[in-house]
């Protein structure tokens, strides 16, 4: 089985990398006017925007959780560290503070706040995959689902979250009747 990517990147670690690459335009575009004078602005703001995105595809490309069938790897721009799989203890599909479905491990010992690692959140899912960005999320959970099967880790998804899942993205079995 090969590796699966996930993860959440967190709005601090947004922040930081959006304030990076606002910085990043604005160096290229000073060194440009810099060099070639007043009349370059737009060349260097363009030139800027170039670097920025290269920067932000870069960190925020970097930045992910990792799952593969020897551990879980934990990987930010300037480190990464893993999770043996014999930490987790379960999976949880169910609606984090922001009313939006997040699928995280349950963890053993470690430091990691509240004692889970959230792989995905995503936000209620109310109709069939309708974009990219919804098509990648209905690969991301049957993809997380496959390794989380595999490696037998129980999952626990909530009724109304399974049977939207079974209805709209055709991946879970339906909610049995209470």
């Amino acid at each position: 089985m090969g590796a699966v990517r996930a993860g959440v990147v967190s709005g601090r670690r947004a922040l930081v990398y959006s304030v990076l690459g606002v910085a990043a335009t604005v160096v290229v575009c000073a060194a440009v006017v810099g060099v070639f004078g007043v009349n370059r602005v737009f060349t260097g703001l363009f030139a800027g925007a170039v670097v920025a995105i290269a920067l932000l595809v870069r960190l925020f490309g970097r930045d992910a959780v990792v799952l593969t069938e020897q551990a879980i790897y934990l990987r930010t721009p300037l480190h990464e560290s893993s999770i043996g799989w014999e930490r987790v203890v379960a999976g949880r599909f169910a609606l984090d503070e922001q009313a939006r479905w997040s699928l995280a491990l349950d963890l053993t010992g470690g430091d990691e706040p509240h004692s889970e690692l959230v792989l995905l959140s995503i936000p209620p899912v109310v109709r069939p995959v309708a974009n990219a960005y919804e098509h990648r999320k209905c690969e991301q959970v049957g993809e997380i689902r496959k390794m989380l099967r595999h490696k037998r880790i129980p999952v626990t998804v909530l009724p109304e979250i399974g049977a939207a899942l079974h209805e709209h993205w055709k991946l879970a079995p339906p909610a049995a009747p209470a």
